[in-house]
């Protein structure tokens, strides 16, 4: 197994992940490997879509209503395909809701080979401008549920049951697909990740694992302990990282649900805007919607709280339990990551 990979043997347990794979791929895709791996007591479900994008949408639309998946997970092409598969848990993973602008501009016509083995053994197809334009009428089917009334495709409204079940991933440094405006004119969770079109194995545990967490939380009404860390914390007073600072993250989200905490002793937007950016260029995806301004921490509800150990006075009326980042106790976040696996997610 990959070094950056590791396996999740509670994650999505005894549930259904459909994948919906991108242009030109298969069933056979690595990141059905990927998740197979990460994910060990799920069942990953996958098939090969049909060239003709009228066959793949009622294919796959049928493959969901018979395997009834507790989450749908679609990148590129296969993302355009998984907005359209209304009324499931849903991660869009770089979606190419252009995709026929995306064929014309990056080379996708004539003669295409297949990145995967596909069962009908086909390794070849050609992508000719009459099957480009059925793929412009698809994708101008997203954002529209089968059944709504004819003229009222631009006034349609997501509903909020529809937009909590949806969730947009958007890479960074993706050379081919740029549409998370368009995805949010309709939903509101979207999330940029550190990365490219394609995804590396890092970066989907770093970016598409917490979501799927979040997600299984939300199915099971699970609600974990509360960790809230203090930003100075995190980075010293140059704005550089500490050490072990995201590996302390990334351990802590996988059994708390956890906070990031900036005092605002002043409404100093500069401030506020520079601690967003920080926080979105080194943190990433685990802080979306879990950054917390507050004059007073020590009135936050939770289990644990740290801090820098100078401000400990500060936070004596917390409820939880306090650590003071920088005492003889905790030095670094080394000493951090040991005292809570100890606690083995008390």
């Amino acid at each position: 197994m990959n070094e950056y990979v590791k396996q999740y043997p509670d994650l999505m347990r005894g549930k259904k992940i459909m994948y919906v794979h991108g242009f030109g791929s298969s069933a056979m895709s690595g990141t059905v490997t990927r998740l197979s791996e990460l994910l060990p007591n799920a069942t990953v479900v996958a098939d090969d879509i049909p060239i003709d994008p009228h066959e793949g949408i009622a294919m796959l639309r049928a493959m969901a209503d018979r395997e009834q998946p507790d989450l749908i997970i679609g990148t590129s092409m296969g993302g355009m395909y998984a907005e359209q598969l209304y009324g499931f848990d849903r991660i869009l993973i770089n979606p190419a809701f252009q995709i026929a602008d995306t064929m014309g501009e990056h080379g996708m016509m004539g003669k295409q080979t297949f990145l995967n083995p596909r069962k009908d053994g086909i390794q070849e197809f050609i992508m000719t401008k009459a099957l480009c334009k059925e793929y412009r009428a698809v994708q101008e089917e997203c954002f529209t549920p089968p059944g709504l009334p004819e003229g009222e495709e631009t006034t349609w409204q997501t509903p909020i049951e529809e937009d909590r079940r949806v969730w947009g991933l958007f890479g960074d440094e993706d050379p081919l697909v740029h549409t998370q405006s368009l995805f949010e004119k309709h939903y509101s969770r979207s999330i940029s990740f550190h990365g490219e079109h394609r995804m590396n194995d890092r970066v989907f545990m770093e970016s598409v694992v917490p979501v799927v967490r979040w997600i299984d939380d939300r199915q099971e009404g699970r609600e974990r302990p509360i960790i809230y860390i203090g930003i100075e914390t995190l980075r010293d007073s140059r704005g550089q990282q500490r050490s072990s600072a995201l590996k302390a993250v990334r351990y802590l989200i996988e059994t708390y649900n956890v906070y990031f905490v900036a005092l605002s002793p002043n409404y100093d937007l500069d401030y506020f805007k520079g601690v967003q950016e920080w926080t979105q260029r080194i943190v990433n995806v685990p802080a979306y919607r879990h950054l917390v301004f507050t004059h007073r921490p020590s009135l936050l509800l939770g289990d644990y709280l740290i801090m820098p150990c100078n401000e400990e006075k500060q936070h004596e009326a917390f409820m939880g339990t306090q650590i003071p980042f920088g005492n003889d106790t905790f030095k670094t976040w080394e000493e951090i990551i040991t005292f809570f696996r100890r606690l083995n997610g008390e």
